[in-house]
């Protein structure tokens, strides 16, 4: 992932500490916990990577096989395969079909819209490849997790009508989580206070992202009492950094839990994905000790991996 990338040299000039929650955050999550047990996912933006076999896939682990590979350590994946151009059923079929032969796991894939809709469209005039894509993804089933809308970066509050009137246009009961990038939604009190309250009055999620260089997207606005974090890290030498990132995330999410969080999905990314296993690994084990999330440990080809 190239967003939010900073040269090397400035990622020690940093302050990656965590905003305080926004403002509605305090209206939408209850001031009493949630009678229903939290859910966690945890999870990357791809499977096909070819570093990671000998890392977490058997040696001579095939391309065709990557995902089958993948779904044994993971619960859960942001699909961002699908937002090169809208999916075909039949694609989605074969990787569901692929992941109930390889875990019993309850394993969610969460789709991000195509850029057909998003990006080229702009959310326009969107409604045939918008069927196309909700009659593709409706073949994962029960695999189906939340989807994942993503504006251009040039998609500002001007546009938020536009964003509106498409997002009531879909079925009230898809779960969704929408990513803005444009700085006036942020920059501006006002554009952020309407973006948020929109998304709260239609049931759709704000994702948030941590990146280094858009320290303004960490906007801690939850919409709905879920949380979608995109967690971007520096990985090679910083990985000690990016623990300390994830350490933040455990304390602030183990307060929006006590708070009546119901839901995280956590999806870690890395510039280069190289040694994203490993961030993720760590991930699970502060999951698993502080906000008792029974997730399971990724299972490292050489045990010697797992340890920073």
């Amino acid at each position: 992932m190239e967003f939010g990338r900073v040269e090397p040299t400035a990622i020690k000039e940093i302050d990656f500490s965590l905003p305080k929650d926004g403002e509605q955050t305090a209206i939408t999550l209850p001031q009493t916990k949630s009678k229903e047990n939290p859910s966690f996912f945890v999870g990357c933006a791809k499977w096909g990577r070819k570093e990671w076999v000998g890392l977490i896939y058997p040696e001579k682990t095939k391309e065709k096989d990557f995902l089958g590979a993948y779904v044994k350590h993971f619960n859960s994946i942001e699909l961002n395969a699908v937002f090169y151009s809208i999916p075909k059923e039949d694609q989605l079929l074969k990787w569901k079909e692929i992941t109930e032969a390889n875990t019993s796991k309850d394993f969610i894939f969460c789709p991000k819209f195509s850029r057909t809709i998003t990006h080229i469209k702009r959310l326009n005039n969107a409604d045939v490849e918008t069927d196309l894509y909700l009659k593709a993804i409706s073949a994962f089933g029960e695999h189906l997790g939340p989807c994942f809308l993503q504006v251009s970066d040039n998609f500002g509050p001007k546009n938020l009508p536009i964003l509106e009137a498409y997002l009531k246009k879909l079925p009230s009961d898809l779960n969704i989580f929408v990513e803005v990038r444009h700085e006036d939604w942020f920059k501006d009190p006002l554009a952020r206070k309407q973006l948020f309250e929109m998304l709260a009055k239609l049931g759709k999620g704000a994702a948030i992202t941590d990146a280094s260089g858009r320290r303004d997207c960490v906007h801690m606005e939850l919409s709905t009492p879920e949380a979608f974090i995109r967690f971007v890290g520096n990985g090679g030498k910083f990985l000690d950094s990016d623990k300390a990132r994830v350490d933040e995330w455990v304390i602030r999410i183990k307060q929006w839990l006590s708070q009546g969080l119901k839901k995280v999905y956590f999806f870690l990314h890395q510039h280069d994905e190289a040694d994203t296993p490993l961030i993720a690994d760590y991930t699970i084990e502060q999951f698993n000790i502080h906000l008792n999330s029974e997730l399971d440990r990724i299972n490292f080809i050489n045990k010697q991996e797992g340890l920073f």
